[in-house]
């Protein structure tokens, strides 16, 4: 289904262009580490992600939204915002929105079309025209309202825009946009994270120059990617289309975006934004020493989240090396008095290329804040990074078994 090019990312250092059959726009020039580039000045707990002109400060660990929207517990309308305010008042004040939109029997196509590895219909269905913009406008409003405006400063809302394969215009990319404007009810998105599912439609490229055009205007503030693979983030920067970051599913289990998509980043300035990092909750003392083949020996994978991140886990090596990963991360976690979920996200930050890591929240039901803000004062010395990769070595490379990142949603 995608596009081949067989040479993308082979000897990054010299970095030569792509010949793809992929249509380029008028004027365009050669792509060349200068030409598209994206800096990042990282703190303890905010990183500046930057592309030319266009800049986004953000907290390093980022609020993730997916969760209000069904598959994890009835959430609260009234509840949810209050705990957006307490997450907010303890620093982590980037919220990442994922209400994806799907054209009707496009989640039952996709399902019925792709490997293990994908969301069930489920985990698709419950993505669909979710609450969390309209949560944030609600929320946003209590900050202007109730908070000093450097606090409102330093509050972001990062949205997605999932189209469907349709004729990418100006006027329907506008009303798109405009959608998730009016629900988060600002006047300029801080970003715009896109996602594309079929690459042997190009169509991508001219979203993405609409998206551009909208930036221009001041509608969004910066421009990003969701769940692309190395081969088109080069072809997208070859285009000259100011990304700024691209958020791809990374944990100490899916190390993935370390084998290609990091070298690229390095050279050009993208930032990762990273979400399954905790594995929807696998990784945690929740699951520790448990047998899950035993029933009732185990908590119950009882969430989008858990069921799509324990098939990572059969693909990665089984539940026996998991737990063993587990008890490695405890040992960590307790030398330094934290959780396993703080060291899992550590870790992840730690790498290349990595501005910020999403952890979810499920708002109103339950809040792991502290664990969040330790993330900031724990440092990995060396022999923690050593005992993690002596069990992680052992694992299948998951980049052969499911291919690039986001290779999971498209790959037959």
């Amino acid at each position: 289904m995608a596009v081949t090019v067989h040479h993308v990312c082979s000897h990054l250092s010299s970095f030569h262009p792509v010949r793809t059959r992929l249509p380029t726009r008028p004027n365009s020039h050669k792509f060349n580490a200068n030409s598209v580039r994206c800096d990042g000045s990282i703190e303890t707990q905010r990183v500046t992600v930057k592309n030319g002109n266009d800049s986004l400060e953000i907290c390093r660990v980022l609020n993730g939204m997916w969760q209000t929207s069904g598959g994890w517990g009835r959430i609260d309308r009234d509840d949810a915002v209050e705990a957006m305010l307490r997450y907010a008042d303890a620093g982590l004040s980037t919220f990442d929105m994922a209400d994806h939109f799907l054209p009707p029997g496009m989640a039952e196509l996709l399902n019925c079309s792709f490997s293990q590895f994908t969301f069930n219909p489920i985990e698709i269905e419950t993505k669909r025209d979710g609450p969390a913009e309209d949560l944030y406008g609600i929320f946003i409003n209590r900050v202007r309202r109730e908070r000093p405006p450097e606090f409102l400063e330093k509050v972001k809302g990062l949205t997605k825009w999932v189209p469907p394969p349709v004729k990418m215009t100006s006027n329907y990319v506008r009303e798109s946009i405009n959608v998730s404007r009016k629900r988060m009810d600002v006047a300029a998105l801080d970003m715009l994270q896109f996602h594309w599912w079929d690459y042997s439609n190009p169509g991508y490229l001219d979203a993405l120059k609409h998206l551009t055009d909208l930036k221009e205007e001041g509608k969004i503030k910066t421009v990003a990617l969701t769940n692309f693979d190395t081969e088109r983030l080069q072809i997208i920067l070859e285009n000259e289309i100011p990304v700024v970051s691209n958020q791809v599913q990374h944990s100490i289990v899916d190390m993935r975006p370390q084998q290609k998509m990091a070298e690229l980043c390095q050279l050009t300035g993208v930032k990762l934004i990273t979400y399954g990092t905790v594995m929807g909750g696998l990784l945690s003392e929740k699951f520790l020493d448990t047998n899950i083949a035993i029933p009732f020996s185990a908590p119950p994978l009882n969430t989008p989240s858990l069921q799509k991140y324990k098939r990572m886990v059969d693909a990665w090596g089984g539940w026996g090396l998991f737990q063993t990963l587990l008890q490695t991360l405890k040992t960590v976690a307790t030398k330094h008095g934290v959780s396993i979920p703080t060291v899992a996200v550590k870790y992840i930050l730690d790498q290349p290329a990595v501005a910020g890591s999403m952890v979810g929240v499920r708002l109103g039901l339950s809040e792991h804040i502290n664990d969040c803000n330790a993330v900031f004062t724990l440092v990995l010395d060396e022999d923690d990074v050593n005992s993690i990769q002596e069990v992680t070595k052992k694992g299948k490379d998951l980049l052969r078994v499911i291919g690039d990142c986001g290779d999971e949603y498209r790959r037959a």
